[in-house]
């Protein structure tokens, strides 16, 4: 049996105990899928990834990760922490949040020297990542002076030198060119192929359907509307159009005919 990587059990979260954000989710991850979070702007979908990542806890119900519960208490010891950090990350939404260092190859070596790594294993991850991200001629430039697209591409790399078993992914194709958005596709299928588990937030149907292996569907009343495999989801037209996302079902469409 594949084992668990999290388990979410009937999970509300509200932002200042007042706006809700998420309400009575429950979901389960096994190791080496790559599972899509579908829904509308707003649906909390970005929520949910925060509180997989443990930067949010839940307002109610709980998450375990890794057959362990995932808290605030439990994040407070420094070797429970050290490990989760190793295992799972998060590439947000908004690259800029994520980049801080004064160069491409200060940023992507940040993850490993935390670890405690050697000077030569942390060279070999940065020189790794960043070939194959295609970024190589990047490493000496400052972030914030990078395309949208080039913004990601780093931040993608940072993750990869950490190489965490678990990617979660909020909106990756924001700021992505068509093809950027293929070259994507293709890094998370080759993330599968390394068994890798793969967590992506969007409301892009098209690019869902190239990798998902499930998919689950928020509504705009932030609640789990439907789970399923990908050909059933992308194919309920109803469920879309509840969920507001009938409004990309050409883009699907029209990937499903080439």
């Amino acid at each position: 049996m594949t084992a668990t990587v999290f388990d979410v059990r009937n999970v509300s979260f509200a932002y200042d105990n007042q706006l809700i954000a998420l309400e009575h989710v429950n979901l389960t991850v096994h190791e080496g899928e790559s599972l899509v979070i579908l829904g509308a702007n707003g649906s909390g979908k970005s929520t949910l990834l925060k509180l997989l990542d443990g930067l949010y806890f839940p307002t109610a119900g709980e998450i375990n990760a890794f057959d362990e519960p995932l808290t605030e208490t439990r994040l407070r010891d420094d070797d429970f922490n050290f490990a989760f950090r190793r295992r799972v990350g998060l590439v947000f939404q908004d690259a800029d949040v994520q980049l801080f260092c004064a160069s491409v190859g200060d940023e992507v070596a940040f993850a490993p020297l935390q670890l405690g790594l050697g000077h030569d294993e942390v060279r070999r991850r940065v020189d790794q990542a960043l070939v194959a991200l295609r970024i190589e001629k990047l490493r000496d430039r400052a972030p914030h002076r990078l395309s949208g697209g080039e913004k990601r591409r780093v931040a993608l790399a940072s993750l990869l030198s950490l190489n965490p078993e678990v990617w979660l992914l909020d909106e990756p194709t924001i700021g992505l060119d068509p093809r950027s958005q293929s070259w994507l596709v293709d890094f998370i299928r080759h993330l599968r192929e390394q068994n890798r588990t793969v967590i992506t937030a969007t409301h892009d149907l098209a690019f869902a359907q190239k990798f998902a292996t499930g998919i689950h569907v928020f509504d705009e009343n932030h609640c789990l509307a439907a789970s399923g495999l990908p050909e059933e989801i992308l194919a309920d037209h109803d469920l879309l159009h509840r969920c507001n996302l009938s409004h990309y079902h050409a883009a699907v469409k029209e990937a499903h005919h080439h």
